[in-house]
């Protein structure tokens, strides 16, 4: 791809999500869609535009016209990164003094069922309501199903986030060591994630010691102390927009014999969950299996959230990988697989790879060992 490309797919990928956001939408019994910057703007026209207090709105209507782009004039620059001038999508730009939510109904047919990317500020959400009829549902009902299922351009985008964030794993025993503090610890991976290969360092989790024990535990001046058991959570984007997301966990010096019991049990709680991936069960049921090894082995206390979420454009997205979730998995389907085990005031520990469903089983996008990594 030439470098004014390499942000986005080819224009005829946004141009089969678009049609296939109309189907959708006409099987929803909607009349329009109004999407605002995020990432099902991302996904439908491929363009990484940010919101602003003027309002930038794709507009897809159900009777299969040209879709529209309201947008600030001073804003085409943005517009002109995406697909919308190759897919020959409407463009209604606006100045200062006009009203950019009548342009938005000046597109809608009289009474129109409209649904609203989820995304969207109530800055604009309620001007667009009250420049409409009636209360607006929400589009992700609509674009669940497509962007649940990633085609092979995405699958390939989140194969090279899952390679880059392998890298950086690798290179753990240049960071992590006794003496420096979390902090300093955190500085270094986050370029090493951009120097790998991704847009920007999206999150960085260093849990040392008890901070290890909570799972959203970020970063602090905390000490590294040899013994020390430590959560590495990391990830970002990859071009075009598609993220990396995996978990390691580390130990500085020998481990105590029951560290490595418990760490051999959530690696095996990890590979169950791993090895229960396949079209036709539901998601439930990964959650299911990784969690009934853990507690199997009186462990089960000890795993406090769900066992994974699903990753695209954005860092979590459906399907969520939980129990009560009745979502039959099929190919495409991306998601992570992260049990892990907490002990307050003690250490923590976690071990996460994104997946994707093929025609017949998995496929891992990450490939660091799963193990107790001694430093």
């Amino acid at each position: 791809m030439s470098a004014h490309t390499d942000a986005r797919f080819a224009a005829k990928v946004y141009g089969q999500r678009l049609e296939r956001a109309v189907e959708l939408m006409r099987a929803a019994h909607l009349d329009a869609l109004l999407i605002t910057p995020g990432p099902d703007l991302r996904y439908l026209i491929g363009s990484a535009a940010q919101s602003f207090e003027r309002l930038t709105c794709l507009v897809i209507s159900a009777d299969g016209s040209t879709p529209s782009v309201v947008i600030p004039k001073l804003e085409l620059a943005a517009l002109a990164d995406s697909a919308a001038g190759e897919l020959g999508l409407r463009v209604l730009d606006w100045v200062d003094g006009v009203d950019p939510y009548q342009l938005v109904r000046s597109t809608l047919h009289a009474g129109s069922r409209i649904a609203v990317a989820d995304a969207m500020p109530a800055l604009h959400l309620i001007p667009l309501a009250e420049s409409t009829t009636g209360l607006p549902a929400s589009a992700t009902p609509v674009l669940r199903e497509s962007r649940m299922i990633k085609d092979e351009a995405e699958i390939d985008a989140l194969r090279r986030a899952g390679a880059a964030i392998d890298r950086v794993h690798a290179r753990m025993g240049e960071f992590l060591r006794a003496g420096r503090t979390e902090a300093e610890v955190s500085a270094d991976i986050t370029a090493a994630i951009i120097e790998e290969g991704h847009t920007e360092a999206a999150f960085v989790i260093v849990g040392s010691g008890p901070h290890g024990a909570d799972p959203h535990h970020e970063v602090s001046d905390r000490v590294i102390e040899q013994g020390d058991v430590v959560v590495i959570d990391i990830g970002g984007p990859v071009e075009p927009g598609y993220y990396s997301d995996s978990t390691r966990t580390y130990v500085l010096g020998t481990p105590s014999p029951e560290i490595v019991e418990r760490m051999s049990i959530l690696e095996a709680a990890q590979a169950a969950a791993v090895a229960a991936v396949r079209p036709g069960v539901r998601a439930e049921s990964i959650d299911a299996a990784a969690r009934t090894v853990l507690a199997d082995a009186g462990l089960g206390d000890a795993f406090i959230h769900r066992t994974g979420h699903g990753i695209g454009l954005s860092v979590h997205e459906e399907p969520y990988i939980v129990a009560g979730n009745d979502v039959v998995l099929a190919p495409g389907m991306a998601f992570s697989i992260e049990p892990g085990i907490y002990f307050r005031g003690e250490w923590g520990a976690r071990i996460e790879d994104i997946v994707v469903v093929t025609d017949d089983g998995v496929e891992s996008m990450n490939n660091r060992p799963h193990g107790l990594t001694v430093l």
